[in-house]
Order: structure tokens, then sequence, then C-alpha cells
């Protein structure tokens, strides 16, 4: 993990890194100019041509918010995405209706002896423009100190930079008057910032499973360097269930069904502490291990070679770094800094990400509320499932006379796992040595996205995510992605679309 590259951390990816291999060794070399002369000067010459047009696909889709939690631009942002695809060159487009946002689906069969798949997102997340340095939704370039020109907008680094900047590499591909050198099975969904609640869906429709299920692999476009100019190749990532838990008055048949006088507290129960008691039960004392019944019945311990991995990984000034990076002192139960970083890519968690009930403004009010609400996500990590999760909390809560309080789930996946000596992760650390980036293998992200989706069955290919550039701040303000660099290390636009040229050829020519 570069931990000097703070404000590229987010809840993905500032822990994608925890268990990298080898990240204390020398750096290759700098990062070359990707394919100038050779086999491939041809493909770069057109990535050069049409660089502004590659800006202004990403700037103009930055323009197009399409926000799940809001019911915003949805449809809108599936037919853009549609005529995204057909514009770079896909022969089959259509956009594929579900119980909720709607997804894309497409086929690009160039009679290719391989068919590499492709996952992407058109969903970005929420923004309140009063606190970013430039309109959200402008793509203004703006310069970085020690890292190039950037683009400034929410979704520029996750992901509309990065899979802007593949659609740009099969532009180029095509502008040199050169044929794919593998076939493309792609799927866009709209509900990744809302825990892909409908994504299997799109995935197993029949026409889409057949095709998935001809992939050597399936990968998502991602600026994955740090600023040290390495690359993380993830083994997998935490899975994800996103809910509420809900305590009522009215649900429990106790206290208020409404607001009412705090003074009242003295005859009446309260739905808040109903809240606050049940997530008691959810975890150890500290609030530091899940206490769910049989939570870790499944759940599968790291192995000596994988936590070699993660120990290999830390350098001398890693932790100082990490605990500067989140302005923290200590680790879980004291522990060293390698064994924290071992139970974070273990370790499965209850987290609560909101409280909320009654007032939260100014000053006081004196209400006793009638409802009490808290917003969670559960981490699971191999070999833990979604379903199987979903029901031994409700059972929990059931059995120490909690029935009353609702679990109402809005979205999750599976944890993920690729093998190591797949197809797929070896094309990776080939393409990235080829290009004179260090490849860092990492046990798993301890962040979330929904590759298992594709690596259990029906469709059961590896998956991964690759590419070059950096960026950050996604979730946050000014979120940016990088379009000239002046860090010899690290890729800009053009470097970076040459990368994925260079990714397709390897995948097309390795054993």
């Amino acid at each position: 993990m570069d931990f000097r590259d703070i404000d590229r951390l987010n809840r993905r990816d500032m822990i994608r890194s925890a268990a990298m291999l080898g990240a204390g060794a020398a750096f290759m070399q700098p990062l070359p100019l990707l394919a100038q002369a050779g086999s491939l000067a041809d493909v770069r010459k057109a990535a050069e041509a049409g660089k502004e047009a590659s800006i202004k696909r990403i700037r103009d889709w930055i323009a197009l918010p399409s926000i799940a939690a809001e019911d915003r631009n949805m449809p809108e942002g599936a037919a853009y995405f549609a005529e995204l695809a057909k514009d770079a060159g896909f022969t089959h487009v259509e956009v594929v209706p579900t119980d909720g946002h709607p997804g894309v689906f497409a086929t690009l069969d160039v009679g290719a002896p391989r068919t590499v798949g492709l996952y992407l997102m058109y969903d970005v997340k929420q923004y309140d423009a009063a606190e970013w340095s430039s309109p959200p939704l402008e793509g203004k370039i703006v310069e970085r100190k020690d890292l190039g020109t950037t683009m400034v907008g929410r979704g520029s680094a996750n992901h509309k930079g990065p899979e802007g900047t593949f659609l740009a590499a099969l532009h180029a591909i095509r502008a040199a008057g050169r044929k794919l050198p593998v076939n493309l099975v792609l799927v866009c969904e709209g509900e990744e910032e809302i825990g892909s609640p409908h994504f299997r869906q799109l995935v197993t429709k029949p026409n889409v499973l057949a095709a998935l299920k001809k992939c050597d692999g399936v990968f998502m476009p991602t600026a994955m360097q740090g600023l040290d100019g390495n690359a993380t190749i993830e083994l997998g990532a935490k899975g994800i269930i996103e809910l509420e838990l809900i305590a009522s008055g009215e649900k429990w048949g106790r206290g208020p069904k409404k607001d009412v006088h705090s003074s009242l507290k003295a005859m009446l129960d309260s739905p808040a502490w109903r809240l606050v008691q049940a997530l008691q039960t959810l975890v150890t004392p500290d609030g530091n291990t899940p206490a769910i019944d049989g939570w870790f019945e499944n759940v599968r311990k790291l192995t000596e070679h994988e936590k070699a991995m993660i120990r290999n990984s830390i350098s001398p000034s890693s932790e100082a770094e990490f605990r500067d990076a989140f302005g923290i002192t200590h680790w879980i139960d004291d522990l060293p800094f390698d064994e924290a970083m071992i139970r974070l890519a273990e370790q499965p968690t209850v987290n609560i990400e909101g409280l909320v009930a009654g007032y939260t403004g100014p000053g006081g009010k004196t209400v006793l509320p009638g409802r009490a609400v808290a917003k969670l996500d559960l981490r699971l990590v191999p070999n833990q499932t979604r379903a199987e999760a979903t029901k031994k909390l409700r059972t929990h809560l059931d059995k120490r006379g909690f029935a009353d309080v609702e679990v109402n789930v809005s979205g999750g996946y599976d944890p993920t796992e690729t093998p190591e000596d797949s197809r797929l992760i070896r094309a990776e650390i080939a393409t990235y040595k080829k290009l004179g980036v260090r490849p860092d293998l990492s046990v798993r992200l301890a962040g979330s996205w929904p590759g298992g989706t594709f690596t259990q069955p029906p469709v059961s290919v590896p998956v991964g995510r690759f590419g070059l550039s950096t960026g950050g701040n996604a979730h946050a303000p000014d979120e940016y992605y990088l379009i000239d660099s002046i860090n010899p290390k690290v890729a800009g636009l053009v470097d970076s679309t040459m990368g994925y040229v260079e990714f397709l050829y390897t995948l097309a020519s390795l054993k």
C-alpha cells in the first residue's frame, strides 16, 4: 500500500493493498513511454490523436450523474452508456431491465480464440456541491502538486475515468485499423453504489450468462497505481451486506408511535433505547468482534502463505504513515501492526454507518422518539454468504426477543476469490511487468465489489481489477482522475489507454 498517497483512499481502495506481496522490493524502473516504438506504435499514435476526444468523453459522462440512492437519471444513465458502448464498437448492445435500475449488456465478437469479460458501472455516489472547490459535474482540469493535471468531478475516479480510458483503448485500436485481439463481453450495472441488489438478475439473464460463461475471466477497469508507480493485484475482496435496523413503537407495541415530549419517558418505553440494546447484542462489549450466533462457523482463516504475503508487504515506515493518515494511535487490542493488517484482511465485521432518532439539530428539543434507525454494513469473508449471514442476523435478534426490530436489507453480495495461477491474474502480472510497473499481489480487498457474482456459479470465472494511472477522493468532495502525469512512475491518460491495449494483447497471447 502506498501510505503516502493518502488522499486517494476511499471505502474500497483505502485498504485494497492491505496484504501486498513484496512491497519492500525496489521499483523496477520508471514507467516507459508505452509502445512508442514496436508492434503497437500505430495504436499509440491513434491514442495520442484521440486524447482530446477521450477527455471530452469522460467529461461529458461526468456531466450526467446517475445516482441510484436518489433514483436520479437512472434510465438516462443506462441509455447514455449504451451509446458509449456502440460508439466504441460493440456490435450487440442492449439495455436490460431488472426489478431495480437497468443494466447494459454488450458484446464485440471478432472471431478471436479468446473471450474476455468486462464489468463496468454507470452509477455514482451522491454529492453536496457546496463541499466542492469546483462544480462536481463540470469535469474541470485542475493542477495537482507532484502529480500533474487531473479532472475533478463526481465519478471521475470511481469509475468513469478508468472506464472511459478503456473505451479510449478500443477507439485507438480501431483507429489504427486493427482488429481486437480478443472478443469482449460487457455487463454494466447502475446499482453498484447501493450494494448491487439486482445485479445477479442482469448476469443470469440467459443470453448474458451464456456469453459470460465463454470468458476466460472478467475484469473491471480501475486506476490501480500508487504514487510509487506500483500497481496492486487483488486476489479477492470481502463481501458486504448493507441494511437498516429499525425499532419503532408501532412495530414493538410499546413506547410511542410518534415523537412525544421527553417528560413522558418516566412512564413510556423508548424505541431508541430498544434499538441500542439490540445493537449491543451484535458485537462483543468492545464493539470489535461480531457476536451474532454462528457468525464464524464458515469463516475461512488466512493460510500461512497469505499471512506471509501480508507481513512481507510491511515496510518500517508503513505503520507511522498509516497512523498519521487516519489520525489514530492504537490498533484493536493494541495488536502489533502486522497482526492488525492480518486482522484487516481476515476478519468479518459489523459496522454502524449511522444512527438516527428524534431531533439532531441545534440545541435541544426534548422529545422521546417513536422510531430509531441504524444503518449497518456487514463485511463478509470467504466462505460466508449474504444469504447465510442475513438469516443468522434475523435468527439472532429473534432469539433475544427483538423480533419487532426490522431488518431491511438494501443490497450486498458474497465475497470474491480468484486463483493466483488463473490466466487473468497471470496476464495482469505479465502486463504490468512488461510496462515496467511492479505488480503487488494482495490477499484481498478489505472493501467490496460484486466480483463474487462472476466467480461463483453459475458463471464461475476468475475476476480482477486492472489498470494504470491514479485518482482519489472517491465518494468525497473533489474526486479526481489523473490526465497528464508529471510523475514518471505513474501513467497519465494516454499511457493508461495503452496499458489496456497491452493487457488485451497479453490476454490473447498468454498460454
